[in-house]
């Protein structure tokens, strides 16, 4: 897995981090969206109000008592596959066990009733687990499991084509769920996890086909774990890892600690849209050493705040993004969607600086700076060819190492008021950058040859946007930064028709 670094630029703290979604490889380029007033997509205000299930067990299912202990677990063992259960109104328990949890069989579905809560009582790690595949969940209240750090409560052995709806599943340790292939995760309250809401992890192997949609993804990480493991990157609403294919739409990602979502290591083909993501501590979304994503539509608003003053307070100067790409472009020979990195028609309101494209120098397969560790790029089949000599030409010096490459941010609007954001600096970039490459010693990439390659040879492109407010912009080195007169001069020229004013109707 890859463990957060502090995005810094200077290679005593390799960085990595950004995040996105994906669309269709296109025979023809897309003309150039024009900047819209934004998304008018609903909230997805699930907390507040969610789904009622059935007040009567359906046609036959299996009724659950919540009067006798580990019922559902027992009903469960007892009956054949493809079963549903009822769980009626009421607090139901599991064994007084740490490892007492529901296990599933094949093509299962669990219906809540109005009221119907499964309780872990702080004793009990995970609601859900097992390898059944095809398991649904519906209308149910999970709370107070207490699954380790980087572990889940529901599907926690991450078993494939689940189906989550309507659930609320709050105040527990860890995440709240882990991912398979193709699960669907839809209208849910995921709120007040001790972690994430949800881990899209898969141990040992891809997982493709996630669909996360209309869901209120709010409050977690409340063990604030980048305060007990610094640096460990392992926080926030929502983290992928290694998903082929994920469509992120219409959810209301906010006012977790931490990231709002968070795509990190060897993901590809993701579309995030139609999300609004507002007051997270830390960045709205991260794509990290990633691949071929769009992200459109979105509303962001109001993120980073906490982490981006906190890093301005201590005098750096890294342009610490809302949304940040790290060592994440679009890649051809992988197959997806689109084969770019395509941020289009979003509107970001009043956050802690834009979005940064970032690649660091010292960041590539074998190297200690690579957070990712034991990973390589999806490019690379063996890893211990990423070293001396063959890494230092062709097609290796290319193909090991993650590239911020053909990222295209369009027809988007930036609204800047430093009044709400109360910052008089460093909230207000937009920074197309790396290091200048020193370790280790045997890298081919030490020198300004990354930066160069980042900032003009790589086809990131800004281009008919609309600034509203003081924006700056940082290009090549953390050293540089422009006015946008000059970001859009030679050598950048960079946001070709877009347009620029202090303040909104000037």
């Amino acid at each position: 897995m890859g463990i957060r670094s502090r995005y810094r630029w200077l290679p005593a703290a390799p960085l990595a981090l950004a995040l996105l979604a994906v669309t269709g490889c296109e025979s023809a380029p897309d003309p150039a969206p024009k900047p819209t007033a934004g998304p008018s997509t609903p909230v997805a205000r699930v907390c507040a109000k969610p789904a009622a299930g059935p007040a009567k067990a359906p046609a036959g299912a299996v009724t659950v008592d919540p009067a006798v202990v580990g019922d559902l677990a027992a009903k469960t063992r007892s009956n054949p596959p493809n079963t549903t259960f009822w769980l009626s109104p009421g607090r139901h328990t599991l064994r007084p066990h740490r490892f007492a949890q529901v296990v599933p069989k094949e093509g299962n579905s669990y219906l809540g009733a109005p009221g119907a809560v499964l309780d872990g009582r702080g004793t009990s790690q995970y609601a859900f687990g097992g390898t059944a595949r095809d398991v649904t969940i519906r209308h149910l209240t999970v709370r107070s499991f207490v699954a380790p750090h980087d572990e889940g409560v529901v599907n926690h052995d991450s078993a494939d084509g689940w189906v989550i709806e309507h659930s609320t599943i709050r105040d527990n340790s860890g995440a709240g769920l882990m991912a398979g292939a193709r699960q669907q995760v839809r209208a849910n309250c995921l709120r007040d996890n001790g972690q994430y809401g949800m881990n899209a992890y898969k141990g040992g192997g891809k997982l493709r086909g996630l669909v996360v949609e209309g869901n209120e993804i709010t409050g977690n990480n409340t063990d604030d774990w980048e305060r007990k493991r610094p640096g460990c990157g392992c926080t926030g609403g929502v983290k992928f890892w290694a998903v082929d294919g994920a469509d992120v739409r219409g959810n209301w990602v906010h006012d977790n600690r931490g990231t709002g979502l968070w795509a990190d290591t060897n993901n590809n083909d993701f579309r995030i849209e139609d999300n609004t993501i507002e007051a997270n501590d830390g960045a709205a979304l991260i794509y990290e050493t990633s691949y071929n994503a769009v992200i459109r539509r979105n509303t962001i608003r109001r993120n980073n705040w906490v982490e981006g003053r906190e890093r301005a307070e201590r005098g750096d100067n890294f342009p610490y993004a809302t949304v940040y790409l790290s060592e994440s472009g679009g890649e051809p020979r992988i197959p997806a969607r689109t084969d770019k990195i395509k941020i289009q028609r979003n509107v970001l309101e009043d956050n802690w600086s834009g979005i940064t494209l970032w690649e660091n120098a010292d960041r590539f397969c074998n190297s200690p700076a690579n957070t990712s560790s034991g990973d390589c790029t999806l490019l690379v089949k063996d890893t211990d060819r990423c070293a001396r000599p063959g890494i230092a030409t062709e097609p290796l010096h290319s193909d090991c190492r993650w590239k911020t490459q053909r990222v295209e941010v369009q027809g988007n609007r930036f609204l800047l008021d430093k009044s709400v954001v109360d910052c008089t600096e460093m909230c207000d970039r937009m920074a197309v950058l790396a290091n200048y490459g020193t370790y280790p010693k045997w890298s081919p990439y030490r020198g300004r040859g990354v930066a160069d390659a980042v900032t003009h040879k790589q086809h990131n492109r800004w281009r008919d946007n609309v600034y509203v407010g003081p924006w700056r912009f940082v290009a090549h080195d953390p050293s540089r930064v422009l006015d946008s007169a000059r970001w859009q001069g030679a050598p950048y020229r960079q946001d070709a028709g877009s347009t620029f004013r202090a303040r909104e109707g000037g």
